[in-house]
């Protein structure tokens, strides 16, 4: 580890951190979901699009999936800030409840009592809700967040919340947000009926190493200084290396690594330096839990050669219409595929 410069000043307990060392205005790498910080890879580009397409088409079920960190959260809270026209957006954030308890909740995030009812109450006053809405020219749109903790028997609710219409229009648009385990539940015979509403399908990708590098850089400049601190190449390798790409696994190694820096009085930060902080959080254990060989796997995607990349990401978002084809196998019509 290089030898501290005297004369740079170092942090004091209490004054931030690590910001007053970096003279930065806010924390860079902080890993609460913040839209000022977003960063629009192609993947992420490609879900917003979609998104507000589908909101303001009405197109009925959508679907956003991605791994745990990848920056679901943070599309789904720029979409809230976004406040498009008549849209009136309900949001769902915990999804271990069971079936009256997630009517109560979305009544209670539209605004309506919900104290002393029971379901069938929750329901009607959610229908006439609906309707008075409609009649207004409004759109309620239900985003759920989490929702692969739903159960099947919890989905095929949700699946009749969209049965609430008039003789021309769906009442409620619903947005299904999770991790990959919730293509598996949807994959299930039962919620075929499902699967055939969903009209629009993305899933996030892990960021390149090339959008590693400029979501660092990027996060670095809505901070306050874009050249703060220096990642040199090797770091920027590293980084990429054992995030595969994640961006809140990339906050937490960058966090640490600044903190590391201004502890010691530093302003380039190099591959070893990574390699320490990895040893240190004993990274691998408790962020991945993976052998050798399926973190090889899990970098198939993201060390591929840039034209399969570009072939397999234009894949992941698909309409129904589309008819969910992949390159490795064909998938009959309806069926959600898993990637």
């Amino acid at each position: 580890m290089k030898e501290p410069d005297q004369q740079q000043r170092r942090p004091i307990r209490g004054e931030g951190m690590y910001e007053s060392y970096f003279k930065l205005t806010k924390k860079p790498f902080d890993l609460l979901p913040n839209p000022d910080f977003m960063y629009l890879s192609k993947s992420h580009k490609r879900a917003l699009t979609y998104l507000n397409y589908g909101i303001k088409e009405r197109s009925g079920f959508i679907l956003l999936t991605g791994e745990v960190g990848s920056g679901k959260t943070t599309i789904i809270r720029d979409l809230i800030k976004k406040n498009h026209e008549r849209v009136l957006l309900g949001k769902i954030f915990n999804t271990r409840v069971n079936s009256e308890q997630l009517i109560s909740m979305i009544n209670d995030d539209f605004g309506l009592p919900v104290h002393g009812k029971d379901k069938i109450e929750l329901l009607r006053d959610l229908n006439v809700f609906l309707i008075e809405q409609y009649a207004k020219g409004n759109q309620p749109t239900l985003v759920i967040d989490e929702a692969q903790n739903l159960s099947a028997s919890l989905l095929e609710e949700v699946r009749l919340l969209s049965n609430l219409e008039t003789d021309h229009a769906k009442l409620m648009q619903i947005i299904l947000v999770g991790q990959p385990e919730l293509r598996k539940t949807l994959a299930r015979t039962e919620l075929l009926q499902l699967r055939q509403r969903i009209s629009i399908n993305c899933h996030l990708q892990p960021l390149s190493r090339q959008e590693v590098e400029e979501y660092i850089h990027h996060r670095l400049d809505v901070a306050g200084d874009r050249a703060a601190v220096i990642f040199e190449t090797e770091a920027l390798d590293n980084i990429f290396t054992y995030s595969r790409g994640i961006p809140r696994l990339i906050n937490i190694i960058c966090d640490f690594l600044m903190l590391s820096a201004a502890a010691e009085g530093l302003k380039k930060l190099d591959g070893q330096m990574v390699h320490e902080i990895i040893g240190d959080l004993d990274f691998e254990n408790q962020y991945w839990k993976t052998t050798i060989a399926e973190t090889d796997k899990a970098q198939l995607m993201v060390r591929a050669p840039e034209t399969v990349r570009k072939r397999v990401n234009w894949l992941q978002c698909w309409s129904i219409s589309d008819r969910g084809w992949n390159p490795w196998k064909r998938n009959p019509p309806g069926s959600i595929p898993t990637w």
